[in-house]
Formats: structure tokens, sequence, C-alpha cells
């Protein structure tokens, strides 16, 4: 059983140019950063389950651009 943190936060990115194979790049990124929790990519778009109390969502679109994607809020 998978037990969910009551302080995270869902949140879906929207990622230019980003399709399935490099989303899974873009997912690893994101699950590097503490309080990140899950990350999943589908064409175009992230969603991402993250602790607000480490993170906003800006600091979720930096490390998605350090991958080299536009990113901003669906």
């Amino acid at each position: 059983m998978t037990q969910t943190n009551p302080r995270t936060t869902r949140t879906l990115i929207g990622v230019h140019g980003m399709d399935r194979a490099s989303g899974d790049r873009v997912a690893a990124a994101l699950l590097a950063m503490p309080g990140v929790a899950k990350a999943t990519p589908d064409d175009g778009q992230i969603e991402v389950h993250y602790d607000p109390s480490q993170h906003t969502i800006m600091d979720l679109i930096r490390t998605i651009r350090t991958q080299g994607f536009l990113a901003g809020m669906l």
C-alpha cells in the first residue's frame, strides 16, 4: 500500500515540444528534486505532485527549462 503525503500538491505543467520519450528525462530531473513525489509525462505536458513547502511552481518550471524545454502552467 502506498501512503500519500497530505502536503503534496498536484499541478499540470505544459511543456512545449516534449514528447513521451523526452518526458522521461524531464520527469527524472523533477524527481531528483527533494519534495517531488511523482512526475508523470505525456505529450506536451507533465503532471507533478510536489510539496509546496519545499518548492514553488516556478522552481519546477525552471528545472524543466534546464532540460531544454519551454514550460508554463496549463
